[in-house]
């Protein structure tokens, strides 16, 4: 499955009252696996940036001055995540700067051209009454956010894909298993075999055991046990 890490900075919080994206990037896996394409720009919004927002990224509009407007980019931008899964972390924010940049262009929304997941409900779900800023998180799945000293929409985009991979890894790994399974068993097929094949079945103790965390992890996800939705088709 196709999808699109993606975030943005902002001249300020709400697009309503005419603010805009400075900065957008989109990181695009492929499955589970980073295929190192990307779509990042610097944008010139044409107007000033609050002061509050600038402490936070670190961008000047003297910076942007040279810089294409959103409307520059939008086709280049709606091609390159056509299609995908977007992973947006606190999404209804980045969704409301871009769905008001493609209104200004008479486009539709976000909503028609991609799905929206919010890795923030996610971490919500996953992390109840504990912080789940992307800070918090890199630290929570020891996600290396040295370099974060400023919010820059790559860098974040980055460091949410590997926080994703973490949150979700044990949910959506059963691919990743058969994946890695693949190489040595091809390598044992061209090797001349001696003597029978012999299969080692799981005791009932195991099967218990293996049910059983498969019911914890069926709560603690919210549903999103693989193994009990593949055993129930």
């Amino acid at each position: 499955m196709r999808r699109i890490v993606l975030d943005t900075e902002t001249t300020g919080l709400e697009p309503a009252a005419g603010h805009r994206i400075i900065e957008l990037a989109c990181l695009e896996l492929d499955g589970r696996r980073a295929t190192g394409r990307h779509f990042h720009r610097y944008l010139n919004p044409e107007r000033e940036i609050d002061a509050a927002a600038s402490q936070v990224h670190g961008l000047t509009l003297e910076q942007l001055a040279d810089k294409p407007r959103f409307a520059d980019v939008a086709e280049e931008f709606l091609a390159f995540i056509e299609g995908a899964e977007l992973l947006i972390h606190n999404a209804p924010f980045d969704v409301a700067f871009l769905d008001a940049e493609l209104q200004k262009l008479g486009r539709a929304g976000i909503a028609q051209v991609c799905a929206v997941t919010d890795t923030l409900e996610m971490a919500r779900d996953l992390h109840p009454g504990k912080k789940n800023s992307l800070d918090a998180l890199c630290e929570r799945y020891a996600v290396d956010h040295s370099k974060r000293t400023l919010h820059g929409a790559l860098l974040d985009a980055q460091l949410l894909a590997d926080v994703w991979l973490a949150m979700t890894r044990g949910q959506e790994t059963l691919d990743i298993m058969m994946e890695a399974a693949d190489a040595p068993a091809m390598a044992l097929s061209q090797a001349p075999r001696e003597g029978p094949l012999v299969v080692l079945r799981a005791s009932e103790a195991e099967i218990a055991e293996h049910a059983a965390l498969c019911e914890r992890i069926e709560r603690e996800s919210k549903g999103r046990c693989l193994w009990l939705h593949l055993a129930a088709a």
